[in-house]
């Protein structure tokens, strides 16, 4: 038969005390952590010691990771389809955002260069919109959205920036047409700018070709030469380009060359024009008063000594049967040799100089 002995003394009064154990510990911390800061001893344990434990880590986090791939692998197939469906609209309104940015970009540039292109041309510019375009073959018309209330008239000279457009055919209040240089029943005077020959450059309803048909064989025109306007038409401004020569045809039992030119403005591809006002002519040129005395008049009334002697106002004209006669004597009796006729003679009594 086993007896079992049994200890009366207290567990807790067993081993060394605890305040000697904790003290012993702290002091030994303090001694590790401060030949590990100024030596670097203990570099190398620690790494043992993190690749010891790593598996650990790896076997602790791997229910975390097993189940997040688990809910990432058999996400609900509705959720993908409406995120893929959210990020589709986002894509194409900001590709819809980019092509009106690009069209914005392009524009700026556009009139940048029609404003630039007309500096010193006339006074005052306006840039005007086509909104329509006729859709008949042979008449190359547009209609701007710039009419009478924005000061527009028939006759108007329109550019753009690389040349000659048009003009103005007619004029409504909100809105105004214009007949390009291409269209067939047009016709600009021009002038080569190389030599400064003048003719005349005619469309052919085709917006990339026009006619010079009054350019004679011996002409001096060359393919590649400038066509400028020559202002002689009043309308448009004088050197402002049309057209470049692009063909040349001289046939010795002709008369006239057959000389092609291509419009230098883009009359398939402008959505903006110009308007022009042209400078006044009469603007530099002083009024002329009409009233006022000619020198050739004032060269005869110092012919006539009694020209600047005004007509009294207290005696009234006398018609003119009453006969001169009668007081042509009294004032030749004695007045100055250089004395004018006496300023109370009747007006229509003619001077008579002294005796």
């Amino acid at each position: 038969m086993v007896t079992l002995s049994s200890d009366s003394r207290p567990i807790i009064g067993r081993g060394p005390p605890l305040g000697a154990s904790f003290f012993f510990l702290a002091l030994l911390s303090v001694i590790i952590m401060v030949v590990d800061h100024r030596g670097g001893y203990l570099e190398t344990a620690s790494g043992w010691l993190r690749m010891a434990t790593q598996p650990f880590y790896a076997v602790v986090d791997a229910p975390s990771q097993a189940w997040n791939w688990l809910t990432n692998s058999f996400a609900d197939r509705g959720d993908l389809r409406r995120d893929n469906q959210r990020l589709n609209e986002q894509l194409r309104t900001a590709r819809v955002k980019l092509l009106r940015f690009d069209a914005l970009i392009e524009e700026n540039q556009r009139l940048r260069a029609i404003r630039e292109a007309s500096q010193g041309i006339s006074e005052r510019t306006l840039i005007a919109e086509i909104i329509k375009v006729d859709v008949d073959p042979f008449r190359h018309r547009v209609r701007i959205d710039k009419g009478s209330e924005d000061g527009v008239f028939k006759d108007q000279p329109v550019l753009d920036a690389f040349g000659i457009v048009g003009q103005v055919t007619r004029v409504d209040r909100y809105g105004a047409e214009i007949i390009l240089i291409s269209d067939a029943a047009h016709a600009v005077p021009v002038q080569i700018n190389r030599n400064g020959i003048r003719s005349i450059a005619v469309g052919l309803g085709d917006v990339g070709k026009m006619s010079l048909p009054y350019l004679t064989v011996e002409a001096d025109a060359k393919v590649g030469d400038l066509l400028v306007s020559s202002g002689l038409d009043g309308i448009f401004p004088s050197g402002y380009p049309v057209a470049r020569i692009t063909k040349v045809e001289r046939d010795p039992a002709e008369t006239f060359a057959v000389v092609e030119a291509k419009p230098l403005a883009q009359l398939d591809r402008i959505r903006e024009v110009l308007l022009l006002w042209q400078r006044s002519p009469s603007a530099t040129v002083p009024a002329v008063n009409d009233s006022a005395p000619t020198a050739v008049e004032k060269g005869k009334e110092k012919e006539r000594p009694n020209a600047s002697v005004p007509a009294p106002t207290s005696i009234p004209a006398q018609p003119s049967t009453r006969p001169a006669a009668a007081p042509s004597a009294a004032p030749a009796a004695t007045p100055p040799p250089t004395e004018p006729a006496p300023t109370t003679a009747p007006a229509n009594t003619p001077s008579r100089p002294a005796q």
